[in-house]
């Protein structure tokens, strides 16, 4: 994978690795993750952050439609009514 180009919107990876866990509780285990939650959340952050559309992120993260599906499982409210997502910001 190419290194991207860093946003003002990054989170450090020691911030992420402290969040890391509770946005891994929200995926169902059936498979390893392919995916690096960490670009997947900072991409998020970069959306919040500029405003642009989905379609309309950088290269370097990852495509947009995967994204938005962590992002939609993200702010989902587990059984305790708690989306993991709103925890976070």
């Amino acid at each position: 994978m190419t290194q991207r180009k860093p946003y003002p919107s990054d989170i450090s990876p020691e911030q992420f690795a402290q969040i890391r866990p509770l946005l891994e509780s929200v995926r169902k285990r059936t498979k390893p993750p392919t995916m690096d939650l960490y670009e997947v959340f900072n991409a998020v952050l970069y959306l919040l952050k500029s405003g642009c559309q989905w379609r309309m992120l950088p290269e370097g993260f990852p495509k947009w439609y995967t994204v938005y599906s962590y992002f939609a499982k993200w702010k989902e409210p587990d059984q305790d009514g708690i989306r993991a997502f709103s925890l976070l910001l």
